[in-house]
């Protein structure tokens, strides 16, 4: 009779733990869920912004931005991207004015017609700029990158825009001593740019077109 009744206390605890586990299992299984919700709210929420407050990102929101991007997937790991990062409002209006030196009031592509125009970076207080080791997968690689980046940065309320416009000037021969000040490794070509901030809008979703995507069978 003891020994059935020692039988039963271990069947009542093993049931017990395998109660909790169970229940411990399930509570993980929400908070993933939770989780997964909150990062696809984010991805589907994020738009890219063209205006701004005037305040720069304070650092350590950056830095963190700036982790999320480096540990974006890469091809065999070999990281080939180089990033600076520039909130000094003095060197910002400085390759402006130099970047509209020489451009012609009508040209489309002229900042200036934007009303509430600061700088060549969509106005951004906090620019990033990212510059790339030529490689199989680099540019790849490098959006990915971004995405990450951009993607963290709307998780803490900071808007973003990805801009390849500045590309050609800051290749130029006139744009050099700048590009030269941000001080890229040899054998580094400059990519893109990311403007940071707080947001001064609120645009709307563009439609994406659902059709593009197909699941292929055999």
């Amino acid at each position: 009779m003891k020994g059935i009744k020692s039988l039963f206390c271990l069947l009542g605890f093993a049931l017990f733990v395998l109660s909790s586990c169970t229940e411990q299992k399930n509570e993980q299984l929400a908070l993933d869920k939770s989780t997964a919700e909150e990062v696809v709210d984010v991805m589907m929420s994020r738009r890219s912004i063209r205006a701004y407050k005037p305040e720069p990102v304070p650092h350590e929101i950056m830095d963190v931005i700036l982790k999320c991007g480096i540990n974006a997937p890469n091809g065999m790991n070999r990281q080939p991207w180089e990033i600076r990062v520039v909130d000094n409002q003095e060197m910002l209006n400085a390759m402006t004015d130099l970047y509209l030196k020489d451009m012609d009031a009508d040209d489309p592509r002229n900042p200036k017609k934007d009303p509430n125009f600061r700088n060549m970076f969509r106005n951004a207080p906090t620019v990033v700029f990212i510059a790339m080791k030529p490689g199989l997968c680099s540019q790849v690689d490098c959006g990915l990158l971004a995405g990450n980046m951009v993607n963290t940065a709307w998780a803490y309320g900071i808007g973003s825009c990805i801009q390849m416009a500045p590309k050609e000037f800051m290749n130029s021969e006139e744009a050099r001593p700048y590009l030269e000040k941000l001080s890229f490794s040899e054998g580094y070509e400059f990519l893109m740019v990311i403007g940071f901030g707080y947001p001064d809008q609120s645009p709307e979703a563009k439609p994406r077109d659902i059709n593009k995507i197909k699941y292929v069978g055999m």
